[in-house]
């Protein structure tokens, strides 16, 4: 049978500790050449203005479109990308000022896992020498002697044959080729892992135990996860924070069950309205937020709050002022939220009509106070 995501107290580490990796007002533009001189003639904000806080074995979970910059965002978090302005600290230490041997150092405590488990592993290298390469760069973390070893244990840590080290690539399924991206990413002992969309090439039953692999490596190992997907239901299930990120902003920051059970903002009401509902007798008992017009060009985002132009609640004051990502209410404590009219939507729990003695919750959405306005063309 299809291994299933486990639930539970423990399915989650939570954070809360001393903060870890810190992004402050992070932008990242690429120039638009043009014209025979090949001039800058317009810029494209992938990252435009991006905070927020990483604690120690805390996993936080990066959603949103495709195109809305959050490949980008991690790249920037390894420093494999240049920033056009912002800072971040690692341990209280910029990053983007370390140069030469500092800058080496940091990156063992900073590794990635990349989206697609073959083209990120080099077919020409076993397995052994591409788990063993950080040994190679950082020859003092491991004795030459002991890499072999070292390589074994890494591969039977994350449920590989420690045997079928000689092994190419091309020999191994999808799901055991990012277990070896995962080995790789984890053989200096880092602190911190950027999980770039790790399982959107894998059928959903290896998903699962890949992302419960993942949440067993981070108990283990006391790693804090920046989880980049697109998937709802599988950035919830291994995060204990959210960001909901948007043409390149961050509009909806909060707690795992801030996001899902009480979002305030409209683009993550919408996005939460439209994950699939399994049971089909449950089809049609929910209400669907769809969104009109398409998604702007980052080159050209519009001006004051950048979803304006496709949200229900949208007024004159949106399309000026570009709202903040504060604490805004909704119905408890309160979350950061960029929304001028935020209003917080809940998660309802639906009654299967055709089983009334089963209940299953559902993404149905109910206003505190008023249903959503008709969308503006």
């Amino acid at each position: 049978m299809p291994e299933t995501m486990t639930q539970g107290p423990d399915a989650h580490v939570h954070g809360g500790g001393d903060a870890v990796l810190v992004a402050s007002d992070l932008v990242k533009y690429y120039p638009i050449k043009g014209g025979v001189l090949r001039r800058t003639v317009g810029q494209v904000k992938a990252v435009d203005g991006v905070s927020f806080t990483l604690h120690r074995g805390e996993t936080l979970g990066v959603v949103g479109e495709s195109g809305c910059g959050k490949s980008t965002l991690g790249r920037l978090l390894m420093r494999l990308e240049e920033p056009t302005s912002g800072q971040l600290e690692f341990e209280g230490v910029d990053m983007y000022a370390q140069r030469g041997r500092s800058m080496r150092k940091l990156r063992r405590d900073i590794q990635i896992v990349f989206q697609d488990p073959y083209t990120s592993l080099n077919p020409r290298m076993t397995v052994g020498d591409i788990v063993g390469e950080p040994f190679e760069i950082h020859a003092d973390v491991v004795p030459k002697g002991g890499r072999r070893k070292a390589v074994q244990d890494l591969l039977d840590l994350v449920g590989l044959n420690p045997e079928h080290i000689n092994r190419y690539p091309h020999q191994f399924s999808g799901g055991q080729r990012q277990r070896i991206g995962i080995a790789r990413g984890i053989a200096l002992n880092p602190k911190v892992l950027i999980c770039d969309e790790p399982v959107s090439a894998l059928d959903v039953s290896v998903q699962a135990q890949v992302v419960n692999l993942m949440a067993k490596l981070q108990q283990e190992l006391g790693l804090s996860y920046v989880f980049i997907a697109h998937d709802l239901s599988v950035v919830r299930h291994i995060s204990d924070r959210v960001a909901v990120m948007y043409l390149g902003k961050i509009v909806e920051l909060g707690t795992e069950d801030e996001i899902y059970s009480y979002p305030t903002h409209p683009y993550t009401q919408a996005l939460l309205s439209a994950v699939p509902v399994p049971d089909p007798t449950l089809r049609g008992h929910r209400q669907q937020i769809v969104l009109t017009g398409d998604v702007p060009s980052p080159a050209n985002p519009p001006s004051g709050c950048r979803f304006h132009t496709r949200c229900w609640k949208a007024q004159e004051v949106c399309s000026t002022q570009d709202p903040e990502l504060i604490d805004r209410p909704d119905g408890r404590s309160g979350h950061q939220s960029a929304c001028h009219f935020a209003q917080v939507e809940r998660i309802l729990e639906t009654v299967d009509l055709s089983h009334p003695q089963q209940r299953a919750t559902t993404s149905s959405f109910e206003p505190t106070d008023q249903p959503p306005h008709d969308p503006i063309p």
